[in-house]
C-alpha cells in the first residue's frame, strides 16, 4: 500500500458509497470487508455482496506502488466518522495488520488477502449503450420503486423492468397488487428488456445525484453497468419473465376524478388511523359530487372523509388498501390527480395531468 496519506473526508466520499449492500452478517467474511487497491496516486474502494459491486475512487496525496488488501468495512468507516473534520489520515500496512492514524490516534486493523476477494467478472456479449442525465435516470427510479415486490416466491417481482427501446426509457414495478409506470424520452439504439434487483434500485435511488451530470449505462443479458461521478456499480439482473404490464393498465374506465394530490392525500392520512396492521382497507363512495372515504375496524370504530369533487354519474362503492393509495401520492410532484375508476371488481387508474409518461394502477380490495 504501503503508506497512504489522505484527507479524512476524501477517504470517507467513497466508503460511503460503497457500504450501503455489504451486509453486517455474512458467511463468508471477506464480504464484510472493502478491498482498497493503490495505484499511483489513485485509491479505489470495492464492496460486493456477490450479486453488486461497487467501486468509488479517490486520490491520496502522495504516488506509491501498486498494492491492494481488504479491511472490515463497517470498523473503518465508524474511525474515520469518529475522527475530527479535516484530519489527515495515515493507512500503514504492517504484517497483515492496517494501521489507521491520525494525529495522536491510533488503530490496527485486521486484513484479509486481497487475491480471496469476489470481484464481479464484466459479462461478455453484446450489449446497448445509453447515457442520460442523473436526475432523469433518479427520478424514473423513485417513481416506481415503492411498487417493487419484497421477498415475494414470484422473483422476477423483486426488482425493476427496465425497458429501452426506440426514443424512449421506460420502468416498471408491481408486487402483484399495484402497479406503476413511468417513462422518460431518450433516443437509444436498440432494445434491452432487463430486470433490475430491488437491492441495486434502492441503491442507485441513494448514489444518483438530482443533477444534469450523466450516467452511463450498459446493459448486457446478464449484467447492469452503471458509471457516474467516479462510482461504477455493476449489477446482475433478475433471470425471469416480467408480466405484460400493458394488460394491466386500463383503458375503458369512463368515471373520472380530477383531484387536488395534498387534500387526497392528507385525507387519506387521517382516515388511515383507524386501520391496523392486519386490515389497512379505506372505501371510496363516490356519487354526485361527492367522495366519501370511510375507514371502520374491528372495535366498531369509523373514520369519514368528504371531498367535493366535479361528478355525475353512476354511483360507486370501492375499497383500496390505504398503503398503496399513500404510497403514490407521496411519490408524485405535482398539485392534482387524475384517477379513472370502472367498477367495484375493477383496478383504478392513477394519472397526471397533461403527463402520459406515468401511470399507476392500483387493483381494488373486498371490504
Amino acid at each position: 500500500m504501503n503508506t497512504i496519506k489522505i484527507n479524512r473526508e476524501t477517504l470517507l466520499e467513497p466508503l460511503y458509497a460503497v457500504s450501503g449492500i455489504i451486509e453486517r452478517r455474512h458467511t463468508l467474511p471477506i464480504l464484510s470487508n472493502v478491498l482498497l487497491e493503490r495505484k499511483g496516486t489513485d485509491i479505489t474502494v470495492v464492496a460486493t455482496d456477490i450479486e453488486i459491486q461497487i467501486s468509488a475512487r479517490a486520490v491520496c496525496d502522495n504516488p506509491g506502488e501498486a498494492k491492494a488488501i481488504t479491511v472490515g468495512a463497517r470498523k473503518l468507516l465508524d474511525i474515520l466518522r469518529a475522527l475530527p473534520e479535516q484530519s489527515e489520515v495515515t493507512l500503514a500496512l504492517q504484517e497483515k495488520k492496517l494501521q489507521v492514524k491520525a494525529a495522536k490516534s491510533r488503530f490496527n486493523l485486521q486484513t484479509l488477502p486481497a487475491e480471496d476477494f469476489p470481484k464481479l467478472s464484466l459479462a461478455e456479449g453484446a450489449s446497448t449503450r445509453m447515457t442520460l442525465p442523473q436526475k432523469v435516470l433518479k427520478q424514473l427510479f423513485l417513481s416506481v420503486q415503492y411498487a417493487m415486490a419484497q421477498q415475494d416466491i414470484r422473483y422476477y417481482l423483486n426488482g425493476l423492468l427496465l425497458v429501452s427501446a426506440g426514443d424512449k426509457i421506460t420502468v416498471v414495478a408491481t408486487d402483484g397488487h399495484r402497479l406503476a409506470l413511468a417513462s422518460a424520452a431518450h433516443k437509444i439504439e436498440g432494445m434491452q428488456e432487463v430486470i433490475l434487483p430491488r437491492k441495486t434500485i434502492l441503491e442507485l435511488s441513494k448514489l444518483l445525484s438530482d443533477s444534469d451530470d450523466p450516467v452511463e449505462v450498459e446493459l448486457s443479458p446478464t449484467q447492469a453497468r452503471f458509471s457516474f461521478g467516479g462510482i461504477v456499480l455493476i449489477s446482475k439482473l433478475v433471470d425471469g419473465k416480467f408480466p405484460d404490464y400493458t394488460r394491466v393498465i386500463p383503458t375503458t374506465h369512463n368515471k373520472k376524478l380530477l383531484l387536488n394530490r395534498i387534500v387526497l392525500l392528507q385525507a387519506l392520512q387521517r382516515a388511515a388511523i383507524l386501520t391496523n396492521e392486519k386490515f389497512k382497507g379505506v372505501r371510496w363512495v363516490l356519487v354526485d359530487g361527492s367522495l366519501k372515504i370511510i375507514c371502520s375496524n374491528n372495535e366498531q370504530e369509523e373514520a369519514q372523509e368528504e371531498l367535493d369533487v366535479t361528478y355525475t354519474g353512476e354511483a360507486l362503492d370501492i375499497g383500496f388498501n390505504v398503503n398503496y393509495l399513500q404510497d403514490v401520492l407521496n411519490n408524485l410532484d405535482c398539485s392534482e390527480v387524475e384517477c379513472a375508476l370502472g367498477d367495484a371488481n375493477s383496478s383504478a387508474l392513477i394519472t397526471v395531468p397533461g403527463n402520459d409518461n406515468f401511470k399507476y394502477v392500483v387493483m381494488p380490495m373486498r371490504i
